[in-house]
């Protein structure tokens, strides 16, 4: 027998660890059967786009760090990038090795982050969401040996990265890699042997491909959708054109194959990272430019980065000053939430949290 039931619409959030009270969801239900949602953010608007056009080009770097705080390295890799553009220079080989190997670090840290609070979505209760802790915390152990800081941490600079690595790191990151593969090994048997996790994420809220494209969703979202689009590949940058790896693809575009996407990335991430430990050279680490940087009058430069979540760009003018005429970021948050109806209409609440989970959104940088 089917009830018939009122429409009822309901104000929902925050109920994802990165919202913070500055992310909402207005959602309307017939009982616990999603029909209709919109999410509604603009409450944080940290406005990093008109602050950036008020600092010079080095001072913006400590802004990019901000947006996606759980990846800040990958943000100053686009930035970095966008400004070597305009200025028609090239960091030195040292440095573009030292770039991909703290992104890839980075990349490992972030999907940790995502996979441990996908899981206390799940209602896992904090265990599996401690085990990624512990690993990031290694991570950023690694971070603080290069410069100083742990979550912001300004590495990059426009011309190459703030410092070379000290002796200690090398050490350090050995260990790391060494280990990193058996706990990616334990933390995959212990979830992909959960019968909970996979009733809960399989063959839920799928994203057909057309509909990601159409979104211009990016990132693991996407490649969850079956397509092997990464712009480390598509369009390399640093030292990616020299290095070899894969591109993990889902077969249905459920919640299960974006979470499995982020466990097969970071076995490529710590691939990478190995490639780059045997391949650095010794070598200046950044280039000898001026702390004002003047990129000529009208140019204008738009560099991408495949960031943790999906595609992050930058677009700069100039105007021949020492700050950018104009800056806007293209963050892969605020544009991967544009399929969120088309995931979890039909769907219920419960699944709603754990769909939100699996887009892997920073409020931070979907209110740049």
């Amino acid at each position: 027998m089917t009830l018939r039931t009122d429409l009822m619409t309901i104000n929902i959030g925050p109920q994802h660890p990165s919202t913070h009270g500055v992310f909402r969801l207005r959602v309307t239900f017939d009982g616990e059967v999603i029909e209709e949602i919109e999410p509604v953010f603009g409450y944080l608007h940290r406005g990093t786009e008109k602050l950036a056009e008020e600092r010079n080009y080095v001072q913006i770097v400590t802004l990019t760090d901000r947006m996606d705080y759980v990846a800040s390295m990958t943000n100053n890799q686009a930035y970095c990038l966008t400004v070597e553009k305009l200025l028609g220079v090239e960091p030195p080989p040292r440095a573009k090795y030292l770039r991909v190997m703290t992104a890839e670090l980075q990349r490992i840290a972030s999907h940790l982050i995502a996979i441990g609070f996908f899981l206390q979505d799940l209602g896992a209760l904090g265990t599996p969401l401690m085990y990624c802790f512990r690993e990031r915390e290694r991570i950023l152990d690694l971070f603080e040996m290069l410069c100083g800081a742990r979550i912001t941490v300004s590495y990059m600079r426009p011309g190459g990265v703030y410092a070379d690595a000290p002796a200690d790191f090398w050490p350090a990151l050995r260990r790391f890699l060494d280990d990193i593969p058996g706990y990616l090994d334990e933390l995959e048997q212990l979830l992909m042997e959960n019968e909970i996790v996979l009733v809960r994420t399989r063959g839920v809220s799928l994203l057909p491909l057309d509909t990601a494209i159409n979104c211009s969703i990016t990132g693991p979202t996407l490649r969850g959708s079956g397509l092997a689009w990464d712009w480390r590949k598509a369009e390399p940058y640093d030292a990616y054109g020299e290095l070899d790896f894969e591109v993990p693809i889902g077969t249905t575009g459920d919640n299960l194959d974006r979470f499995v996407i982020r466990l097969q990335e970071m076995r490529q991430s710590i691939s990478l990272v190995e490639q780059c430990r045997k391949r650095i050279e010794p070598g200046p680490v950044r280039l000898d430019l001026p702390l004002l940087l003047r990129p000529p009058k009208g140019a204008e430069a738009y560099a991408r980065v495949e960031s943790p979540k999906g595609e992050l760009a930058f677009y700069m003018v100039s105007d021949g000053g020492i700050s950018p005429y104009r800056c806007k970021v293209r963050s892969p948050s605020l544009i991967n939430l544009t399929a969120l109806s088309d995931m979890v209409v039909g769907w219920k609440l419960a699944d709603m949290v754990v769909t939100l989970g699996s887009i892997d959104i920073n409020m931070g940088e979907v209110d740049r």
